[in-house]
């Protein structure tokens, strides 16, 4: 299979700066609400970068749950591998990536936990299955088989049979607090248009410039 002549056109729209919202906050909600209205699946799908305390990488993609001039939020096992990079590393990268738009936005910044109000809100928001699931997996640890996974389930519906199931103290949100934040435009002949948001925190403003593609 020849890979190398794997290639498709980007023609479905441009991106100028004349057209940009004034805070990448108030672009990505116009972008996501486009996205959303395209049925795009899991278009709140992100791929989550982090790294070591060494600068060794790793990604994933996990779901956003909550995004406002505050940052992007999503939620996971504080125990897991990727928050044991964030406890050394508090910085990060995320991607979107809607090709049915021919579209991405990438953001960079630092990562914070909420508040845990935030995320009791959440999580009593979840399916019960979901709130059952954060208590059943200790993620990223090894285990023996998925018979282990499913005898855990059964013990923790014995636990939690009666009333609500309480958050975890192990399970919570991060909130991505963006320095810069990308929009991708796919564009014919790889000319893409792209355009970076960049915090100025001096004047608590956000400055926007076109980058070459």
């Amino acid at each position: 299979m020849d890979i190398g002549a794997l290639r498709r056109e980007y023609t479905q729209a441009g991106l100028s700066k004349a057209n940009l919202a004034a805070n990448p906050f108030l672009q990505f909600e116009a972008w996501f609400q486009q996205a959303n209205q395209a049925n795009i699946t899991e278009v709140n799908a992100m791929q989550l970068a982090t790294a070591s305390s060494q600068g060794r990488p790793s990604v994933r993609t996990v779901l956003l749950k909550a995004f406002d001039e505050q940052g992007f939020v999503f939620y996971t096992n504080y125990n897991s591998h990727k928050a044991q990079e964030i406890a050394e590393n508090p910085q990060v990268a995320a991607l979107f990536f809607w090709k049915e738009l021919e579209r991405q936005v990438e953001i960079t910044g630092r990562i914070e936990k909420v508040s845990s109000l935030e995320s009791l809100n959440y999580f009593t928001s979840r399916p019960r299955g979901s709130q059952l699931g954060a208590w059943v997996s200790a993620q990223s640890s090894i285990i023996s088989s998925r018979k282990f996974l499913e005898a855990k389930l059964e013990e923790m519906k014995q636990k939690f049979s009666q009333g609500e199931i309480p958050l975890p103290d192990f399970w919570g949100g991060f909130r991505i607090i963006p320095d810069t934040v990308e929009f991708w435009q796919g564009r014919p002949n790889r000319l893409h248009d792209r355009f970076e948001y960049r915090r100025n925190l001096e004047h608590n403003s956000w400055q926007i410039e076109r980058l070459s593609p």
